[in-house]
């Protein structure tokens, strides 16, 4: 999260260029909310945010989640990386950077897992570790993309709930998502392919007229 569009699009293209998915806000209350909408791996956060500031932002978000915080800021005075790593931050980047500074010390904090106890999460035979983004189906490897990653996991945290295509979309896509809604269903049959080996059950199930569930 980053107050100047351009920084926020230069990190968001570099990080995507590595696999992962990245969803920038503008401003302090902006980036609350997508804390909860989006669930973050990571936060990178910029100090000087209009709305609310990153240090208050820091400080809320660490009350309400163990998400590992990179705090990003022009400000280079040891009070000011102080004051955010007492708030709850777990590093501190100044600008200017190297992007491959950046992303480094994001795939460290991926690496150290951010989520709290139970950060592995598991339904039926199936496991995801939120920290190393690993999924098994009866201990075989799944290799998932970013996108089929955070839909698997919404349905693993939300097990036998009955979610819309619109449901999902905003969860997994955001609320800005302009795109086809019939993007869900593609996702769908992706994710369904890759977990399902021979004579294994279904367990991404169609709910004629309501939607997807995880069964099992």
């Amino acid at each position: 999260m980053d107050d100047e569009r351009h920084i926020v699009d230069f990190v968001a293209m570099g990080l995507e260029g590595r696999g992962m998915e990245v969803k920038g806000a503008m401003d302090g209350p902006a980036a609350l909310k997508d804390l909860e909408d989006f669930r973050p791996d990571v936060m990178v956060l910029d100090l000087m945010l209009p709305g609310l500031s990153g240090l208050e932002v820091c400080r809320r978000t660490r009350a309400r989640t163990n998400v590992p915080i990179l705090i990003l800021s022009a400000r280079d005075e040891v009070k000011d990386r102080v004051d955010g790593l007492n708030l709850g931050a777990d590093d501190y980047l100044v600008k200017p950077f190297a992007f491959e500074e950046l992303a480094a010390r994001v795939v460290a904090l991926l690496r150290r897992g951010g989520a709290p106890a139970g950060q592995t999460l598991r339904h039926a035979d199936l496991t995801l570790d939120q920290a190393t983004r690993e999924v098994r189906r009866n201990e075989r490897p799944v290799d998932l993309t970013a996108r089929e990653f955070a839909l698997l996991r919404f349905f693993m945290e939300h097990p036998r709930q009955v979610f819309s295509k619109d449901q999902l979309l905003k969860a997994v896509w955001g609320y800005d998502y302009s795109g086809d809604s019939n993007v869900v269903e593609a996702y769908i049959s992706y994710l369904r392919r890759k977990l399902n080996g021979p004579e294994e059950p279904d367990l991404i199930q169609t709910i004629r007229g309501s939607g997807y569930r995880l069964g099992g």
